[in-house]
């Protein structure tokens, strides 16, 4: 019963350092957005870090426009981000979690 537990206690320990290690390399995972006409292009990473912003000159001249812009780029960019970390962080964790009865927390 004990050596049982020690190992369910190992292998949440893993699980734990391997999604810690996962976080870490997704903050090297970028996730590039743009406008459809090109005029604005993010680059996040995929842990939701905002890394560049480019805009055109010709959104500069109208402050509602670039705002408009602005939020439909970054929410697009932000949630392709969140799909690639969720999906990276259910994967390393279904995997290196141990079978607990009643835990059904990755299905």
């Amino acid at each position: 019963m004990f050596g049982d537990l020690m190992d369910m206690m190992g292998r949440l320990k893993d699980a734990q350092k391997k999604v810690e290690d996962t976080k870490e390399r997704l903050n090297s995972v970028l996730i590039d957005e743009a406008s459809s006409d090109g005029l604005l292009k993010v680059t996040i990473t995929a842990n939701r870090q905002l890394r560049s912003v480019e805009v055109d000159d010709s959104l500069l001249e109208d402050k509602e426009q670039l705002e408009d812009y602005l939020v439909l780029v970054l929410n697009k960019a932000i949630e392709k981000a969140t799909e690639v970390h969720d999906a990276e962080i259910a994967a390393i964790a279904k995997d290196g979690m141990p079978d607990i009865p009643g835990a059904d927390l990755f299905k």
